[in-house]
């Protein structure tokens, strides 16, 4: 499949900058997921392993354990999504710590199925305490994500990578990813939904601190809003308002798993209400 250039996508999203009009991308973890979603005028998709895992009832965070694969499930996953959305970029997440991939090899097969930019997931963001310690003490750290983010920015993909907190947003616009997206946590929520998170202006917070951070190094930087207190359409538009360099919303969870839920629930009670 071709990929979309990413000139050409950083162009069109300037322009909804431009006009006010928001940024939205969202995860997909099926081919039907991704084609909804192009149809509904979304602007960005990702694929990753935590899409196959949600979509098949697990928790998103399935994704950070040994479970798979990540790289091989994105590269197996863009045979279903690529061909559905032809005129939709479509981004890979990137398992950057995998100490067993040679990512310039890696990122050309990337850009060769046909995905237009990259984000870096798994990550080792969503990690804390001594476990986290442990990871960065023995060669596992953030710093290779910024690492693959900076490889890929020099292949010219689209480099859409999470960053947790205000250093991470530095490193990042440093290394020349094009989009930050400021994550905040596991998304709350239906059946396999966080119930610990940021409350939403703990989030506002901390989103308008990236922000800041992120232009000290670069005004160009587009930021997105993810994960966490921010689930639903209000949510984000609460976001929105309340930060004024945020351009738009992410969503994994919110753009296919809680759909989904609820609409196959309703569905199926709307059916078993039938009489005969």
């Amino acid at each position: 499949m071709p990929r979309i250039e990413r000139s050409a996508i950083l162009h069109r999203l300037r322009g909804l900058i431009e006009e006010c009009r928001p940024i939205v991308g969202g995860g997909a973890g099926t081919g039907l997921s991704a084609k909804c979603e192009a149809a509904g005028g979304i602007d960005l998709i990702v694929i990753y392993n935590s899409g196959r895992y949600r979509m098949a009832g697990r928790g998103s965070l399935a994704g950070i354990l040994a479970y798979g694969n990540a790289n091989q499930i994105v590269m197996d996953m863009a045979r279903e999504v690529l061909p559905v959305v032809p005129n939709t970029p479509v981004l890979a997440g990137v398992n950057g710590t995998d100490p067993f991939v040679d990512f310039d090899v890696f990122l050309d097969d990337v850009r060769r199925v046909g995905f237009s930019g990259i984000q870096n997931f798994p990550t080792v963001g969503l990690i804390d305490g001594n476990f986290r310690k442990n990871l960065e003490e023995t060669g596992m750290s953030y710093s290779l994500e910024v690492d693959v983010v900076a490889r890929a920015r020099k292949k010219d993909l689209l480099t859409t990578p999470y960053v947790f907190d205000v250093e991470q947003a530095k490193d990042m616009a440093r290394a020349g990813a094009d989009i930050l997206v400021a994550h905040m946590g596991l998304t709350v929520g239906g059946s396999i939904g966080a119930e610990t998170a940021f409350t939403l202006d703990d989030s506002i917070r901390l989103i308008n601190e990236i922000s800041e951070a992120a232009r000290s190094v670069r005004d160009d930087v587009i930021l997105l809003c993810h994960g966490g207190p921010i689930a639903m359409p209000a949510d984000a538009q609460k976001v929105l308002d309340a930060c004024p360099n945020c351009h738009g919303f992410y969503g994994a969870s919110s753009m296919e798993r809680l759909p989904v839920e609820s609409a196959l629930v309703e569905q199926t009670r709307t059916f078993k209400a039938m009489t005969r």
